[in-house]
């Protein structure tokens, strides 16, 4: 069935060769090609987990960084409404003093005048007795 002849060797010196000729020209290159590819994108992927690693540490730190500002300025809110609370009480107590010294301020300044309203009274009443006893009796006998 098989003749083996000279055109078996030269045959397979042909394949050899044949093959030989598509490995350097077509199949380094495109392993090269293939072998590049693999490794932009080995490196690519591992370049963007990097970046996505980092980007979700910064996106961590800027949440504690926003939930601090937020406790800070919830502190300070806190603290301006403990400060409005005190300053208001202050004044309110500083008022009711005030009003409280008008009041005894006031409540002299009353009994002052009924005082003097009282000896104004006094005298008119003891002029009107003299005036009433002086035509009664006369006013020689009065004095």
């Amino acid at each position: 069935m098989f003749d083996f002849n000279a055109t078996l060797p030269l045959m397979a010196l042909q394949f050899l060769l044949l093959a030989a000729l598509l490995n350097a020209i077509f199949y380094k290159p495109l392993t090269k090609v293939l072998d590049d590819r693999d490794s932009y994108i080995r490196t690519n992927t591992l370049e963007a987990r990097e970046r996505l690693a980092k980007a979700e540490r910064l996106a961590t730190e800027y949440e504690q960084q926003l939930a601090e500002a937020r406790r800070q300025s919830q502190a300070t809110v806190e603290a301006a409404q403990t400060e409005a609370k005190k300053i208001t009480a202050q004044k309110i107590a500083e008022a009711q003093q005030e009003a409280q010294a008008q009041r005894e301020q006031a409540a002299v300044e009353i009994e002052q005048q009924k005082q003097e309203a009282m000896r104004t009274l006094e005298q008119r009443v003891d002029a009107l007795s003299r005036q009433i006893l002086e035509k009664l009796l006369g006013a020689t006998l009065v004095s």
